[in-house]
């Protein structure tokens, strides 16, 4: 591969995750009002951090449970900031004590690719309703996804998808659309703390405890589980243990200074791949920029970030959701696994991560209980 073509496959992954990143994000922003700042400085310095790190593109994400209570008004942004600290003080003593570790090697490997396949139909199905809702730019987005790289391979089919549908919604909607091109107003984001026990405790409870499950599922056990999958010599960078210990630290850190909760998480990191993405470049480019924005043009950042049309990153999801549920281990898997499979995908899809997993868990367990002479078909 040309020097050419692996710098324009790390710009198109850099970029490829932004389906998952930018709605939660700008909606944290607009909807919940937390300070523009913070949030994107703290993702730019967690991308960063990460790219540098483990040399390999894997994603930093907002966490979903988290992220839902703050779209719906449920927390101020003192227990936000209480909730980041307490998740990554968890995930901290989990990575340092190894229990983390303990976790990934009773956790059946059935149930992880289950975890993979229901996060994969739950990604797919939310880009698909995201398309939905401007399907002009979505289908131009989503020929550019699948075609260019026939025609063009190597070329960042992921950026010029988002370019090209921006360009037909300011075609079709220009004159309605309220955008400006944003000022340069270096700020630094403040400090952001819980002001009461209260919001302390409504941080923990309402949003790091139902946080925890998904995060060691989907950003922790699955995302190494896929590493390893995606790039076999990642075993010494990526592991359980080191994805748990660098959310945990990232969080403590950057959660005071506004920061969402953040995570890594196995969507984003088969989204950067499929698009070209090989090193580290691809995160911490898209870091970069979200630094810049956030330290010198906070207060209009979300007006840029906001013309990307809704149904161009729904393209972006619906492709990406794809390749996650259907690789390569679905259709290689046991058939005696299949069930455990089934299981898992059904209740991460109909409910969350951590029930899929406990179905998973408990059928797999049924399996060996009645094929006692099958329990080596773990291996998924």
């Amino acid at each position: 591969m040309s020097r050419r073509a692996s710098l324009a496959g790390e710009v198109g992954g850099a970029s490829a995750d932004l389906g998952t990143l930018l709605p939660i994000m700008l909606g944290a922003i607009a909807v919940a009002g937390l300070a523009p700042g913070g949030v994107l400085t703290g993702f730019g310095v967690f991308l960063i951090a990460t790219g540098l790190y483990f040399r390999l593109p894997l994603p930093v994400q907002p966490m979903k449970a988290i992220g839902a209570v703050i779209l719906t008004g449920g927390l101020s942004s003192g227990e936000v900031a209480a909730a980041g600290i307490a998740t990554g003080l968890m995930l901290l003593v989990l990575g340092a004590t190894g229990a983390i570790g303990w976790m990934a090697r009773v956790v059946p490997r059935s149930a992880v690719l289950g975890l993979q396949v229901g996060l994969g139909l739950a990604m797919a199905w939310l880009g698909a309703k995201l398309l939905g809702t401007g399907p002009l730019a979505g289908g131009v987005a989503l020929a550019v996804l699948l075609g260019l790289p026939r025609l063009a391979p190597g070329a960042p089919a992921a950026p010029l998808a988002l370019l090209a549908a921006a360009a037909v919604a300011w075609a079709a909607d220009g004159a309605t659309l309220d955008w400006r091109w944003p000022a340069y107003a270096p700020a630094p984001p403040g400090l952001v703390q819980p002001v009461s026990w209260e919001e302390a405790w409504r941080g923990l409870w309402v949003g790091a405890l139902p946080q925890l499950p998904l995060t060691l599922t989907n950003a922790v056990i699955l995302t190494a589980s896929l590493a390893r999958e995606l790039f076999p010599g990642s075993v010494v960078h990526v592991t359980e243990r080191r994805l748990s210990l660098s959310t945990g630290a990232a969080n403590l850190l950057l959660a005071p200074l506004g920061a969402m909760p953040m995570c890594h998480g196995a969507s984003g990191l088969v989204a950067q791949h499929r698009f070209g993405a090989r090193t580290g470049l691809a995160p911490a480019l898209l870091g970069l920029v979200l630094l810049v924005l956030g330290l010198g043009f906070a207060a209009d950042a979300a007006v840029l970030l906001g013309a990307v049309p809704r149904g161009a990153l729904g393209a972006l999801l619906l492709v990406a959701g794809g390749d996650l549920a259907l690789s390569r281990r679905l259709l290689e898997a046991r058939a005696d696994c299949r069930p455990a499979i089934a299981a898992t995908a059904l209740g991460t899809l109909l409910l969350d991560p951590s029930v899929g997993l406990a179905a998973g868990w408990l059928t797999e367990g049924a399996r060996r209980l009645l094929r006692p002479e099958s329990q080596s078909a773990d291996k998924a």
